[in-house]
């Protein structure tokens, strides 16, 4: 059965169908050839997956995005930044690294962010005389912070499949976004000062940049609000949600004026639809997860590891190996679906924490975001950029670097994340 849902799902994900039909091809593909699985038992696993409290977060947390990032706030965030850090070495770019990580405290989606982000700076960078493919490649591998900083829609995924506190992984994802961040601002100055980009040597004016903070300060705080709510369990993380989308309505509304009925419309529509997508997915992959279960294929993992693998640190390579070729190929809130049944026993078994392997994943998967072939922030910033996907992928080579040690550092350290 793991064969044929292996081989349905790789030829309809070659022909370019979409990931959630693409498993359930693979789903009813195994289902209907196997006299022991009846077809309304599937779709019973396939509804009961998504009637759970927790899922009611991500709807929140994306109209959360949608409402504070639509309006004046992009504008404003960018502002703040680029009269701060816009006359360093690769200052410009610089600026959407911090933006990507100021944006993953609204928003939880790498993808949005890499829209949202990268039609705002690309354009400009490129005014300053920036080269558009590393433009893009900037933001392609900053928009995937916004999957470590909470509120994070990946994470609450791995939480509603391996039963592990949301709290705990919003905690923990704390300081591997940092890490990028300070990596990836890093990389922006090295290659900004080889390359001797144009940066803006104007002196700062502390009156213009104190009056840009304060105004952009009311959604800067919305970050810092979610990890107190959390981390001191004022509220669970759905509550949270609500209360988010609640703060970013009042302050649009009260502070930026700038919420009218129409750009509500289209923020509940924008949300509506992504969380369409993701739940069409959780479905999908539930579907495919059972049936794996069901055929036992998590214990066959399990037992090739232990007879094959001789301690723990090869194991987790092993993980983060397949982890890394599968978010090549895979959505990722389908890869997180699909890996964590399969991972989770093997965790258990070298006695890995989950919250430790949830971060891990979410760093991994990550970085498919921007590595062909199914690249989503690569291939959203190059289109925005007007650049092809190759030209960016070939100044991708020290964000790769700076992940690969973020990643490092999430899976043979563990108590630098774990409290």
């Amino acid at each position: 059965m793991t064969s044929l849902i292996l081989l349905v799902f790789g030829v309809a994900a070659v022909a370019a169908v979409p990931i959630a039909h693409a498993l359930l091809m693979a789903a009813m593909a195994a289902a209907a050839t196997s006299d022991r699985i009846p077809l309304d038992l599937l779709v019973q696993q396939m509804v009961a997956q998504v009637q759970s409290f927790p899922l009611i977060a991500i709807p929140f947390f994306m109209l959360t995005g949608a409402l504070m990032m639509g309006g004046k706030l992009g504008e404003s965030l960018i502002g703040v930044l680029s009269s701060l850090i816009g006359r360093f070495h690769g200052g410009p770019a610089q600026v959407g690294v911090l933006s990507s990580t100021l944006f993953g405290g609204v928003s939880g989606s790498a993808v949005a962010d890499a829209s949202a982000i990268g039609s705002l700076l690309i354009p400009w960078q490129k005014r300053l005389g920036y080269p558009p493919a590393f433009s893009a490649a900037t933001l392609a591998a900053a928009a995937t912070i916004d999957i470590l900083i909470p509120p994070s829609i990946p994470m609450i995924l791995f939480a509603l499949s391996s039963n592990t506190s949301v709290a705990s992984l919003f905690v923990a994802g704390l300081l591997p976004g940092f890490l990028l961040c300070g990596g990836f601002m890093f990389a922006c100055w090295w290659v900004g000062r080889r390359r001797n980009f144009p940066r803006d040597t104007t002196p700062l004016d502390w009156t213009r940049f104190r009056r840009q903070l304060a105004y952009a300060s009311p959604a800067l705080l919305l970050p810092v609000l979610i990890i107190a709510f959390l981390r001191f369990g004022i509220a669970t993380p759905t509550e949270v949600a609500v209360l988010s989308t609640l703060y970013a309505g009042l302050v649009s509304a009260l502070i930026y004026r700038d919420l009218g009925l129409k750009r509500l419309h289209r923020a509940v529509v924008e949300a509506g639809l992504a969380t369409g997508v993701v739940l069409l997915v959780i479905m999908a992959s539930a579907a495919i997860g059972w049936l794996l279960t069901f055929d036992r294929m998590p214990d066959g993992v399990v037992g090739w590891a232990q007879a094959h693998l001789e301690s723990g640190w090869s194991v987790i390579l092993m993980m983060n190996l397949l982890m890394l070729v599968c978010g090549m190929f895979i959505d990722l809130p389908a890869a997180v679906l699909l890996l964590t049944p399969v991972f989770v026993p093997l965790a258990n078994a070298i006695g890995m924490d989950l919250v430790q392997l949830g971060i891990m994943m979410t760093v991994n998967l990550a970085v498919g975001l921007y590595t062909p072939p199914v690249g989503t922030t690569l291939f959203i910033t190059s289109a925005v950029a007007k650049v092809k996907v190759g030209e960016t992928v070939r100044e991708l080579g020290p964000f790769y670097l700076v992940a690969f040690g973020v990643l490092f550092l999430v899976s043979y350290f563990p108590s630098l994340i774990l409290h």
